[in-house]
């Protein structure tokens, strides 16, 4: 891909991430799509799986966003650099992390997720304590 089919994918697939819309975001990704993240460090295979997971994930976090900081081309998709807004109760975390994304014929086919949750994490603990 190139960088300004990059850019534009990106923001368009970033912004699927904000709201609750687990079929809008699941377009982006082809029916046999391999999706990984720290909550789930094996990954999941298929479509569906990736629904029902982002129905959930979306589900408790409505209202982060994401915004792509670079990305770096490669030969099946590219790597991109992000920054991640996300509300926890009262305390808003920001968070960068990195994806790995193969595309083919215009959508994912693998999508491989890292970052350091450990503050998201610490916060949502809090907050489960003060419920």
């Amino acid at each position: 891909m190139k960088e300004n089919e990059i850019k534009k994918f990106c923001n368009e697939w970033l912004s699927a991430w904000t709201g609750n819309n687990p079929d809008k975001l699941t377009s982006f990704y082809s029916e046999n799509a391999y999706y990984q993240d720290p909550e789930k460090p094996k990954g999941i295979i298929g479509q569906r799986e990736i629904k029902a997971y982002f129905r959930k994930l979306l589900a408790l976090n409505p209202n982060w966003k994401w915004e792509m900081e670079e990305a770096f081309p490669c030969s099946k998709g590219f790597t991109m650099k992000w920054k991640a807004t996300i509300p926890v109760g009262n305390i808003i975390i920001i968070e960068s992390g990195m994806d790995i994304v193969e595309i083919e014929n215009d959508r994912i086919i693998r999508n491989e997720v890292y970052f350091d949750r450990t503050k998201m994490l610490e916060e949502i603990t809090k907050l489960k304590k003060l419920v």
